[in-house]
């Protein structure tokens, strides 16, 4: 097992949600550091018709004043249970993890029931900090940062269950849409929208379906934990935006599976993307850690000058341009230029597959795309500050 970044406040009393998409390794991490525990698994046939048919058995099986934790592990698939862990946490002074993969049901069913009862934590594919030696940029392109692809010996195997896994227990079992096959289909289409803002329109006449159905797909997969929608950055801003929200499938592996590839295809089309998905899930996931309290957006003016991804919170503002090459060239860094000129106070950055660190004008510092993923919290917190 690698060493995760992941700190719960397993020695305090608070209860708490252990909440990420399936395969990032929760429940590993929880039988690892709370052996001792009370282990209730909902993807058990027999635990789950017990406590769908009736929540309050859920009593029955922790024993009087006892005072370990109680894992309901994957507590999307009964919300209606929230009712009776509310209860037991008010009456009994009972210590709940309750982990899920989906938000979907939880939002509808009363996780705000909770609201100051339980923290909420989030778990996330491997990073570089955690990977340590094991960490090659090429195969996080390649595969990704799931942990099954570091043990499995043939991952892209492994990415075709993920992703079957997906369609088959959360979307059919779910009962999310009737149609899987017109499901599948739009994961495909909408992986040409990685890194990009989303048309609905166009992915609607690709797919087959009408517009809204489109915006309902990009909701669910959201809510299942397996996208990120990046805002635009339109703080104080100076000049025409473009303010729509671009698309990210969580992870690099799922992206470059479900995205199909063929002769025409450029591979800096798809390997660029893939660049900006790596950056974005390992920044994702040392904020979350290392509780930075940051948040990623884009930049994009109307006449095309764009910046990949913008880092802001009370600590600072921070410029980051992907590029899928080995050598730069002055036009690459015209959207980091005019970003500057807009915030001066901005530390921009140019991430590329090259091998040496450029000292540029106007202050940009050029790093290869590997180093940078693993000096991430260097770059964004001098001296080590905030990082464990």
């Amino acid at each position: 097992m690698y060493l995760r970044l992941l700190n719960l406040p397993i020695g305090e009393r608070d209860s708490l949600f252990l909440l990420g998409p399936r395969g990032t390794g929760k429940t590993a991490w929880l039988n690892h550091h709370v052996p001792e525990s009370i282990y209730l698994d909902l993807l058990d046939f027999t635990v789950y018709s017990q406590l769908l048919a009736s929540p309050s058995r859920l009593k029955e099986k922790i024993p009087d004043h006892y005072q370990g934790w109680v894992i309901l592990d994957e507590i999307q698939r009964i919300p209606e249970l929230l009712n009776e862990v509310h209860r037991l946490i008010e009456n009994q002074k009972i210590r709940f993890i309750l982990t899920g993969s989906s938000a979907r049901k939880l939002k509808r069913h009363g996780v705000n029931l909770l609201a100051g009862r339980a923290l909420r934590y989030s778990m996330h594919p491997l990073v570089p900090q955690e990977l340590n030696q094991d960490f090659k940029l090429k195969q996080s392109l390649e595969f990704g940062l799931l942990p099954a692809v570091y043990t499995y010996a043939d991952p892209v195997r492994y990415l075709s269950t993920y992703i079957q896994t997906y369609l088959q227990e959360e979307i059919v079992q779910e009962g999310l849409t009737r149609n899987l096959t017109t499901f599948t289909r739009f994961l495909e289409v909408a992986s040409f929208s990685q890194g990009a803002t989303i048309n609905a329109t166009e992915i609607a006449r690709e797919v087959g379906i009408d517009r809204q159905m489109i915006q309902n797909y990009f909701s669910i997969l959201e809510e299942l934990l397996i996208a990120h929608r990046i805002p635009a950055f339109i703080k104080r801003a100076k000049r025409r935006l473009i303010q729509k929200d671009r698309f990210y499938y969580f992870d690099a592996g799922v992206y470059r599976y479900l995205r199909p590839k063929g002769i025409l295809d450029q591979p800096s089309e798809v390997e660029g993307a893939g660049l900006e998905t790596c950056f974005m899930q390992i920044f994702l996931a040392l904020n979350d850690y290392y509780r930075w309290n940051m948040r990623l957006y884009y930049w994009r003016t109307s006449n095309g000058l764009e910046v990949d991804f913008i880092v802001y919170g009370e600590m600072g503002l921070w410029a980051f341009e992907i590029k899928h090459t080995q050598h730069i060239t002055p036009r690459m860094l015209h959207g980091l230029k005019e970003f500057q000129s807009d915030y001066p106070m901005a530390q921009c950055y140019l991430l590329y597959l090259g091998k040496e660190t450029l000292y540029l004008e106007n202050h940009i510092t050029v790093y290869p795309m590997e180093w940078a993923l693993i000096n991430l919290p260097k770059i964004l917190v001098p001296d080590s500050l905030g990082v464990k």
